[in-house]
């Protein structure tokens, strides 16, 4: 069976931000599945413009490329004041047809919340986009410093139980689009 391609997109560009960290944690987490290619996106890597022009940047090219490319996604988000970072929805609004009919995940992280205010937000972007969101999540608080023990435990059963459900849907979708493309 070909793999499945997986793209992990970091969302936060903001300076000294950890979710270049969690991000890149994420994408060994799943590297170690069967089935899977993973690609990291890092928004933090492309200059996407604040104002979308009237043609798109050979940045926007690349990154809707990307996006177009992979069959199921893993957001790394932030929350800042109860939603997601602007630049992550800059880079949502580069590419549309792209995201449609492919399954996505999150992993968020913050402060006691562990970023599900952004999840919740960002769940209602992809529905407008025509992607599946997946259930369950990986969260992470950054008040409790490095994962150690039960709370690494309980992470890592988090990430295999996330993988599962893209990998389902990532394939069923693949097998959809193959059957018949997606169209709205």
């Amino acid at each position: 069976m070909t793999p499945l391609r997986l793209a992990v997109l970091i969302g936060s560009t903001r300076e000294g931000r950890v979710g270049d960290r969690i991000g890149r944690w994420f994408a060994a987490q799943a590297r170690r599945r069967d089935g899977l290619v993973v690609e990291e996106i890092d928004l933090a890597g492309y200059d996407l413009p604040t104002a979308l022009p009237a043609e798109p940047t050979p940045a926007m090219r690349e990154f809707a490329g990307r996006v177009a490319r992979a069959e199921a996604f893993v957001v790394v988000t932030p929350e800042y004041n109860h939603s997601f970072p602007a630049s992550l929805k800059q880079a949502i609004d580069v590419a549309y047809d792209e995201w449609q009919a492919k399954p996505v995940g999150f992993v968020s992280y913050g402060c006691r919340s562990v970023g599900l205010h952004a999840v919740d937000q960002l769940r209602t972007v992809f529905t407008a986009l025509h992607a599946t969101t997946v259930r369950d999540t990986v969260g992470v608080d950054l008040l409790d410093g490095e994962p150690t023990g039960h709370a690494e435990e309980r992470l890592r059963q988090d990430v295999r139980l996330l993988l599962d459900e893209l990998c389902w849907w990532g394939l069923a979708l693949r097998d959809g689009r193959a059957a018949r493309p997606y169209a709205c």
